[in-house]
């Protein structure tokens, strides 16, 4: 059988519509609109670093330009259309995927007792009981509001103290959830008390979450291999998720492609019959700043396979070593990743202090002005009233 070959071009061009970056970033940015985005991307990420903008709301910032925090706040807090958990990080998901994470609850619970195991220090399932009373008779809480005589630093599991790693435990083992968040500080309740009855009480075998997790990944994904799938969610097993590819491929569910890298190399990758005749739109010519945590970066050999563009956060490396910035953030325009753009907010200004091309991106005039009009743009999201542009801040690729 001869498998065909997904060019580059047209690849790129898959993947970005899938991750909601083809289309001009228009449309209310709230409610049913705003949950509609987060369903077709799957999740969102969290994050804590706030230089200019929160992870989670820069990435929904880059697809509706008309969002603003509180529209996810009240999609999560309020509306209860979403719920907060882990994938391969804290992230935000849709409702309707509650009930198949109870598997990934069950497998955390197992994981963090066997590591507890190794550790061997006091009472551990005894601790956890007493946080989850003391949720029970008393209400919310917080992780600061849970073992207040207790020794901080060292002296606690994961170098917290025993409540806060307690509580985590309920958290990641869905006995607990967020009911909304402080700052960025999580409020926890009982499970029952913050997840309606409906995807409460659902259940699904693993077998149906794992199909659930492969088909759904792929859905998003465009293209992908075992490998990538069981990594999208990261619920499911690598050997589940090529358990799933060889069953799907040998009833014809799926088919296999060659997808074409920037390099020209083929990588063989599963995806949905008809993929090849399938009108793939090309992304609207206009720049975006993205989230180093957006959906269409999170796997950074999948972006620089696929794009050409090689990204890694520098917060941890020491200032005089970075090449960069502490937190630069990535620069789309079209089909194309062109640069990368250091600011941040400053009393009140959008403080640009450099703005890097990709080897081979001529900045004209044209894009000058392009990227000048997207830095106003977040200027206004990020409550700024001007920019300020450092001297040679333009500079050579």
């Amino acid at each position: 059988m001869t498998v065909p070959v997904l060019s580059n071009r047209a690849a790129r061009h898959l993947f970005l519509d899938r991750h909601g970056l083809a289309d001009r970033p228009s449309g209310p940015g709230k409610g049913a609109d705003l949950k509609g985005v987060i369903d077709h991307l799957g999740f969102v990420q969290l994050d804590s670093v706030n230089t200019f903008a929160r992870a989670h709301d820069l990435i929904l910032w880059s697809r509706r330009q008309q969002y603003r925090p509180k529209a996810l706040q009240h999609l999560l807090h309020r509306d209860r259309q979403v719920f907060e958990h882990w994938t391969h990080d804290a992230a935000v998901l849709p409702i309707e995927s509650f009930a198949h994470w109870r598997l990934r609850f069950a497998r955390d619970a197992v994981r963090m007792e066997e590591r507890w195991k190794e550790w061997r220090r006091g009472d551990f399932m005894g601790k956890i009981d007493e946080v989850l009373r003391r949720i029970s008779d008393h209400g919310q809480c917080t992780s600061g509001q849970v073992g207040e005589d207790e020794a901080r630093g060292k002296g606690g599991w994961w170098d917290w103290h025993p409540s806060k790693t307690a509580l985590e435990y309920l958290w990641r083992s869905g006995q607990v959830s967020v009911v909304r968040r402080d700052g960025f500080t999580k409020v926890y309740d009982l499970t029952e008390r913050v997840i309606s009855a409906e995807h409460l009480n659902r259940r699904h075998d693993s077998e149906e979450t794992v199909d659930w997790c492969c088909a759904g990944a792929l859905d998003r994904l465009g293209f992908a291999t075992s490998g990538e799938l069981a990594a999208f969610w990261d619920v499911v097993t690598p050997q589940e998720a090529k358990n799933w590819c060889a069953q799907a491929l040998a009833t014809g569910r799926i088919v296999p492609v060659d997808v074409q890298m920037v390099d020209g190399k083929l990588r063989r990758s599963f995806a949905w019959p008809g993929l090849m005749d399938m009108a793939i739109p090309a992304p609207a010519p206009r720049i975006r700043i993205l989230s180093p945590f957006d959906p269409a970066l999170r796997d950074r050999k999948r972006a620089e396979r696929l794009f050409g563009f090689h990204y890694r956060i520098e917060i941890f490396v020491p200032e005089a070593k970075r090449r960069y910035g502490y937190y630069v953030f990535p620069v789309m325009e079209g089909d194309r990743l062109i640069g990368r753009v250091d600011m941040k907010r400053d009393n009140g200004v959008l403080a640009v202090r450099a703005f890097w091309p990709e080897v081979g991106v001529r900045m004209g005039a044209g894009r000058i002005k392009a990227l000048q009009a997207e830095l106003e743009r977040a200027m206004a999201f990020g409550g700024c009233e001007d920019v300020r542009y450092g001297e040679g801040w333009l500079r050579d690729g």
